[in-house]
This record gives structure tokens, C-alpha cells and sequence, in this order.
């Protein structure tokens, strides 16, 4: 390889570099301004902010790996040997991934917000209480009796759920 070869590469790798650090920092500041304008918890926006990081960092590495000529075939055979192994992991694991996916879900939607009063109309386990967090794989749920259940992601998309209007004398309860 050429010495002009390899500044070439080099300039094409720093520019690119510079590409992806403004273009995370503008999707981070976007996705911030969007949780302040929703009234979304800062716990979930950061949790949505490293998502999206993780898939601008995974863009970015085959972007590099073009730039640089890597053998595409030795490439492609460890990166499918690798989700191989993730792909069996997940699907071993696939309520985690169901409850990760469910918590994107709950965050883009928000049919409900941190401080409502639902109710989960499941016939077994019928709960009532306020949302005290939602989190990534589970909602926190403080009952009248101030018991908190952790309750799944996925099961509040698959169960029905109605927003409890807070009448006055339970507005002492909750607060």
C-alpha cells in the first residue's frame, strides 16, 4: 500500500468519525428535546438515548470496515457466526428481549405515564395502583395497600390496561 493510499483512508476515517460524533450528538439532544416536550422521565429517555447510541455505534463500525477493505467474507463469516450465538441467546432468553422491546414500545406510545392510575384487567391477577417507574424490562406499580409489583413490559402491551381517573379523596393516597 501507497503511503497516499493510506492518508487517503486515514482522512476518510477521521472525517467519517467526526460525521458520526455530530450525528450522535444531534440524536441525543433531539431525543432529550422530545422527552421535555412529552414530559418523559429522564430515566427513560437515557435508556432509549443508549439504544439508539448502540445502533449509530454498529452503523458506524461496518462504515469503517468498508472504508478500510476488510476481507468482506471473513467479515460476514464471524459476524454471522456472532449472531449466531446471540440469536440463541435471545431466543433462549426471548422473554428479556419481548419485555427490552415492549419498554421501546411503552416509551414511543406512552399510553400511560409515570404517576397514572391504571388497571390491569387480567382475570387471574386483576391489579389497580399508581405507575411509580417504567423501566426497561419491568413497571413498578404501587397498589392502595402500598405493596409495589414489579409487573412486566410485554404484559402490560398483551393485557388490557385503563387509566384510572384520580378522584380527590384518593389524590391523599397517591401524592
Amino acid at each position: 500500500m501507497s503511503e497516499s493510499y493510506l492518508y487517503t483512508q486515514l482522512m476518510i476515517t477521521l472525517i467519517t468519525s467526526a460525521v458520526f460524533f455530530i450525528v450522535g450528538y444531534i440524536v441525543k439532544r433531539l431525543i432529550k428535546r422530545y422527552a421535555r416536550s412529552a414530559e418523559l422521565s429522564e430515566h427513560r429517555t437515557n435508556l432509549i438515548a443508549k439504544y439508539i447510541n448502540f445502533f449509530i455505534m454498529i452503523f458506524y463500525i461496518i462504515i469503517i470496515i468498508a472504508i478500510w477493505g476488510l476481507q468482506a467474507e471473513l467479515i460476514f463469516t464471524y459476524i454471522s457466526g456472532a449472531l449466531t450465538v446471540i440469536g440463541v441467546a435471545f431466543f433462549a432468553q426471548w422473554s428479556i428481549l419481548s419485555n427490552i422491546t415492549s419498554g421501546i414500545i411503552l416509551f414511543f406510545s406512552f399510553p400511560f405515564r409515570i404517576g397514572d392510575v391504571i388497571k390491569v384487567h387480567d382475570k387471574d391477577f386483576p391489579i389497580e395502583g399508581q405507575i411509580e417507574d417504567i423501566k426497561a424490562f419491568h413497571t413498578l406499580i404501587k397498589t392502595r395497600d402500598g405493596e409495589v409489583i414489579t409487573y412486566p413490559n410485554n404484559l402490560l402491551l398483551q393485557k388490557g390496561v385503563s387509566i384510572v381517573p384520580i378522584r380527590q379523596e384518593d389524590k391523599e393516597f397517591y401524592d
